[in-house]
């Protein structure tokens, strides 16, 4: 039975034809980084570059990183000049040291910037020329080092995605540069990593790992198996999230919201995202905004916009198992989801105009010509181009 109280019935909808396969190993659990040094052993590898940040080494997870490897006799180099929104300058000072080091094996420590920023490496390192030369699908010709991603954050769920996010450092443009032989060999989930993030973080990560599961259960590409995905991800976020801005040292909610990330970025990859991805990029290139920010901001009119043709993919999904009080009534649709999003934003203390983050009406035909060129915008379910972008913007002002 729905909340409503009718009778919930899965519509036989038409298939899409799909391909799946399991490239990444997930390991799960509290302390389950003690693990490390056995992952990399099982690989047979022994020289590990380790791709982190200033943040991560100042909460000293990078440290415990890499005292487990060295427990383990491997040798250790550490990358840690990883910017938020990574750059190609960042991947570049990677390869170098990488160059020198020669690992047979990267492990990307951190929140999506350090583990994007790892793959960036491997692409080089494996297959030399620039980052651009990657920026697309499959545009890797030589094998790649095998790879462990260690998420300290719940939100990008890049540890299961094998497309890295890295920004053109002359144009700022941000290159989606994807390829299966950038996946992950092994994810390794430990919500005892999450408990150090800032409020901020843990506001801005969820918010995005949310909005990668509303995205892609409506997504033009979703199917059977990324349905199965989108759809845990936004039970587990959704009850998550909310207890863990209520209490940040609550060990089960952190947990539920590193799972729900990671299946959220197992159905990304096997589904895409949409608009409010495609106009949250430009906001962050343009005025510096995070990532989860500007998504969060977006999302909601994109939502509505979307419900215009789509509210049953809204209602279905609201009616799914697991939701609770705390979330929307499958009667509710996508007005119910975008009032819950809005709710969530003011919550975590984030701003939900754009004019309160410094936006000029008079640049928003810019943004939308940008917005309008991202590869998610051909994905979303109803169909955008640069005048409905431009009406987005002008809604979230």
């Amino acid at each position: 039975m729905s909340r409503s109280g009718a009778t919930s019935v899965c519509p036989i909808r038409s298939l899409a034809p799909f391909q799946y396969e399991s490239r990444t190993r997930i390991v799960f659990g509290p302390g389950c980084v003690a693990e490390l040094g056995d992952q990399v052993r099982q690989l047979g590898c022994q020289r590990v570059l380790i791709s982190s940040d200033p943040g991560i080494i100042a909460a000293g997870h990078t440290q415990r990183g890499q005292e487990v490897l060295k427990e383990a006799g491997c040798e250790v180099a550490i990358f840690s000049d990883v910017h938020e929104n990574p750059t190609t300058a960042d991947v570049e000072a990677g390869t170098q040291l990488a160059k020198q080091f020669q690992p047979d094996l990267i492990v990307g420590l951190g929140g999506g910037s350090s583990m994007d920023c790892a793959k960036g490496i491997n692409f080089l390192c494996s297959n030399g020329g620039r980052m651009q030369d990657y920026w697309g699908e499959g545009k890797a010709t030589q094998e790649m080092l095998p790879m462990i991603a260690v998420p300290t954050t719940a939100g990008t769920g890049s540890e299961t995605q094998s497309y890295a996010l890295i920004s053109d450092g002359r144009t700022h443009a941000k290159m989606a540069c994807g390829d299966k032989k950038a996946a992950f060999r092994v994810a390794m989930l430990d919500p005892e990593l999450t408990l150090t993030q800032p409020a901020l973080v843990s506001a801005t990560t969820g918010i995005d790992a949310m909005a990668h599961a509303l995205e892609s259960y409506v997504s033009k590409r979703r199917n059977p198996i990324s349905l199965v995905f989108s759809r845990e991800a936004w039970q587990l976020t959704s009850q998550s999230l909310v207890r863990v801005l209520e209490d940040p040292q609550d060990v089960e909610a952190r947990a539920g919201m590193l799972l729900g990330a990671c299946f959220a970025g197992l159905a990304i990859e096997n589904s895409m995202l949409g608009a409010a991805h495609a106009l949250s990029n430009p906001l962050t290139a343009k005025f510096g905004l995070t990532h989860g920010r500007a998504v969060g901001l977006m999302l909601p009119h994109v939502i509505r916009f979307n419900g215009v043709e789509h509210n049953d993919l809204y209602r279905e999904l609201l009616a799914g198992e697991g939701c609770n009080r705390s979330t929307p009534d499958s009667r509710e649709g996508a007005e119910g989801l975008a009032r819950f999003v809005d709710d969530l934003m003011r919550k975590a203390g984030l701003e939900t105009r754009l004019g309160d983050c410094g936006v000029n009406e008079k640049i928003l035909s810019d943004l939308a010509s940008s917005a309008a060129e991202q590869w998610t915008a051909q994905f979303n379910p109803r169909t955008v181009d640069h005048v409905s972008l431009l009406e987005l913007y002008r809604r979230a002002m």
